[in-house]
């Protein structure tokens, strides 16, 4: 057993963050493990994740840290913060792996066996959340067209079952299946009413990087289009423009992060998250996504399949900036490498343009 007294520099911290700054060299999963245990309690009392600790409670761990000579395992300390390093002094940050860890099945028994959940690549995965690095060619969740048992949401659950939670892991948002990058998944029922209620208040800063055909004539600018599904045997596709009952606001924020000869790479803000949004608006100006075969060029497509080796849609979601319980989060993600991989190929134009 682990014995430790709070202090004034930890009054009035959640618990789950007290374990992560009192032991730094343990794991997320065996903080939430213990508490899903109901090995910590708080002066007697099993604790909860998110309650707070006030000065002078007592907090007990009936678990064997690694990190934690063996010596002080019974022993009763008062914990401090290390020098310098102060509660709110940064925001949290999370950032994707250099290089993508998934895999691919080999035969049908390693796939009914949910190999997908052992290759979710997680930038950060807190008490409330996780964050997953959704490559392309994945569908978020399961619907026509996706064998079952082989969605992100499908591996999210399995991923759950294996870490012991007694909830679903349900995603808050969603990404097209050719589209990679960050989507936010709740571990509790009021984690999950509360991000979406972000995330339709806008609260949710999601930011894109995409390669479009051509030069902008505008280095930044919006795009402030209504967009308005419309149904067909090959698939849904949002028309843009439209005036009528069923036409949605949807609003795009863009800025170019480099000219190359042919086209050009922009950093995109969502202000509305309507499907296909990104992909219909920039298709709308004249600028299509490179790679997109529902908006695109498809000569052009087939060209840089060729010359520049690109076989997918070239948008991935990038950065996720909101406040969580007070706290600034900041995730970053970078290019996965078969797309960092065509933009070495481009030929930079160096040049200004006026605004």
């Amino acid at each position: 057993m682990i014995t430790r007294v709070i202090d004034r520099n930890f009054a009035n911290m959640r618990l789950d963050r007290f374990l992560r700054k009192a032991f730094p060299d343990e794991s997320l999963s065996v903080f939430f493990a213990v508490i899903r245990k109901k090995k910590v309690r708080v002066n007697g009392v099993v604790g909860k994740a998110n309650q707070m600790l006030q000065e002078g409670d007592t907090v007990c761990i009936y678990e064997n840290f690694k990190s934690v000579d063996a010596d002080s395992q019974g022993a009763t300390n008062v914990i401090q913060f290390p020098a310098n390093q102060n509660e709110g002094d940064k925001p949290s940050t999370g950032f994707a792996k250099a290089k993508s860890t998934w895999g691919k099945a080999t035969s049908p028994s390693e796939k009914q066996s949910g190999w997908g959940a052992n290759e979710l690549d997680i930038v950060i995965q807190t008490e409330d959340y996780v964050v997953i690095n959704k490559p392309s060619g994945l569908a978020s969740q399961p619907g026509s067209g996706t064998r079952p048992g082989e969605s992100l949401v499908e591996y999210l659950w399995e991923w759950g079952r294996r870490e012991g939670l007694d909830f679903k892991p349900t995603i808050a948002h969603r990404l097209d299946q050719e589209t990679s990058g960050m989507i936010i998944a709740a571990l509790h029922g009021d984690t999950l009413r509360e991000l979406t209620r972000m995330i339709r208040e806008h609260e949710v800063d999601k930011f894109y990087f995409a390669l479009v055909k051509g030069n902008l004539k505008k280095d930044k600018g919006t795009i402030n289009e209504t967009l308005t599904r419309t149904d067909a045997a090959k698939g849904s596709k949002m028309k843009v423009g439209e005036t009528g009952k069923d036409a949605q606001k949807a609003v795009t924020h863009y800025r170019v992060k480099q000219h190359y000869e042919g086209y050009d790479l922009v950093k995109i803000k969502l202000e509305t998250g309507r499907m296909h949004q990104i992909r219909a608006h920039f298709a709308s100006i004249g600028h299509p996504l490179l790679g997109d075969t529902r908006y695109g060029d498809f000569a052009l497509n087939r060209d840089v399949k060729k010359q520049l080796g690109l076989h997918r849609l070239f948008l991935h979601s990038c950065r996720l900036e909101f406040t969580w319980h007070g706290d600034k989060i900041v995730l970053d993600c970078p290019l996965p490498k078969e797309l960092q991989s065509v933009i070495n190929q481009l030929k930079p134009l160096r040049f200004e343009r006026n605004h």
